[in-house]
């Protein structure tokens, strides 16, 4: 194997073991900074090793076995500053540094994932930091890899990795995973996150660009991990399925030219078959638990009927405006009523959308969202009432921050103008 070969190696390697090595280390030294030292100095001793000696039948054990040496050259050393410093001020009531149990890390580790997920997304952080801690944790992103995927400047995502893990010591945050009511509530979080991860790499809110997969993938990996550590819980299979499915489409959602393809427009051909398997698989498993009216499981089941469409045409519009009216009713959201208008356009004509939309015109939460003129436009131009498309369709250009989107929005302004 070429040096460069063993480098690329060791990135994968890296990016599979790593979260699982921070987790198991938290578990023990219960400290996140030096967990994720200690993970560094293993990917630095197998960057000088494994080149030479060639990267090892179990490499997460190797890594695992160098952290915990180096662990405990590190906390020995500690253990003895400590000492000498509570020597030399000679304080009675100093308190002994305890060395961790290192040789814990032997133990089972399958909770080890799921304990880091929960801290990550602790309630105790905002919804900023959720995100920017789990990238770091469990999506094995670099600082400066999340602020290009959000558009933030590194030293925000920076002071805001730090700020969460100040809040979570602070707050003597238990490494653990909550029970009962505790673990509903921590949960919904938890995919919210995730949720909120898939969606920016799906349609991405500001920007020159379209989608960013690398988010979509992170999600999914992360949905993918989360399924397999909780596989009874039916709303992380909702999840899990809704976005299988929605990233089936995403070789056919964005044009040569890097412009948006609208749902109806896309090749379907070029959706991935494996992905949908696996949606529909993990929404089947879902129901089966009794979990078919979660909100995950509601949305995943729309991206369904349409994946199960062989054309646009064949979409059932019925079926899917009957699942935004049992979405609405268990998750309500003005969102969810601009989604069902849509869908009741399709099933019943552009009318009755439209009074549905219409209805929403003064909803304070929909006031800077750039679909609900974009929707309203389209359906006015369908309704060949073109002067008030257009200028819908330019009041959505200038909501939007994503310049693929605003694009699309101004040309379909200028093809109304046009007649």
């Amino acid at each position: 194997m070429s040096q460069a070969d063993t480098h690329r190696a060791i990135e994968t390697v890296w990016r599979l073991e790593a979260p699982k090595l921070v987790a198991a280390l938290i578990r023990v030294v219960r400290d996140i900074d030096l967990a994720e030292e200690l993970a560094q100095d293993a990917l630095v001793a197998a960057l000088e090793r494994w080149p030479t000696a060639g990267v090892p039948d179990n490499p997460g054990a190797w890594l695992m076995t160098a952290a915990k040496r180096r662990g405990i050259d590190l906390l020995r050393h500690r253990q003895l500053v400590e000492r000498k410093h509570a020597a030399l001020d000679g304080d009675p009531e100093h308190e002994a540094f305890t060395m961790p149990n290192l040789e814990a890390l032997d133990d089972d580790i399958g909770d080890d994932l799921l304990r880091l997920i929960f801290t990550a997304c602790h309630p105790a952080l905002s919804t900023e930091a959720q995100v920017a801690l789990t990238l770091r944790l469990l999506g094995g992103l670099t600082t400066a890899e999340i602020a290009r995927a959000f558009l933030t400047a590194e030293p925000t995502i920076a002071q805001r990795i730090v700020r969460a893990k100040r809040t979570l010591a602070d707050k003597r945050v238990p490494f653990e995973v909550p029970r009962g009511e505790q673990l509903a509530e921590r949960l919904a979080a938890v995919l919210g996150v995730i949720y909120l991860v898939f969606n920016e790499g799906y349609a991405a809110t500001a920007g020159d660009d379209w989608m960013r997969p690398a988010l979509c993938e992170e999600a999914l990996r992360l949905g993918r991990t989360l399924a397999g550590l909780m596989p009874r819980e039916t709303e992380v299979l909702g999840l899990l399925a809704l976005m299988e499915i929605q990233a089936s489409r995403s070789h056919a959602r964005v044009g040569a030219d890097g412009r948006p393809v609208l749902l109806l427009e896309q090749n379907r051909a070029l959706w991935d078959q494996l992905l949908i398997h696996r949606g529909l698989e993990a929404l089947e498993r879902a129901g089966r638990l009794g979990g078919a009216d979660g909100p995950y499981a509601l949305q995943a089941a729309i991206a369904a009927c349409h994946a199960r469409a062989t054309s646009a045409d064949a979409t059932d519009w019925t079926r899917i405006a009957a699942l935004y009216a049992r979405l609405a009713s268990v998750a309500p959201s003005p969102v969810v009523e601009l989604n069902r208008a849509v869908a009741v356009a399709m099933a019943e004509g552009p009318a009755a959308g439209l009074a549905l939309v219409d209805a929403l015109r003064d909803v304070a939460a929909l006031a800077g969202y750039h679909l609900l003129p974009a929707v309203r436009g389209d359906l006015l131009a369908k309704l060949g009432r073109s002067e008030e498309a257009r200028a819908e369709f330019e009041r959505a250009a200038g909501l939007t921050q994503n310049a693929q989107e605003r694009m699309v929005m101004l040309e379909r302004a200028a093809g109304c103008a046009a007649g």
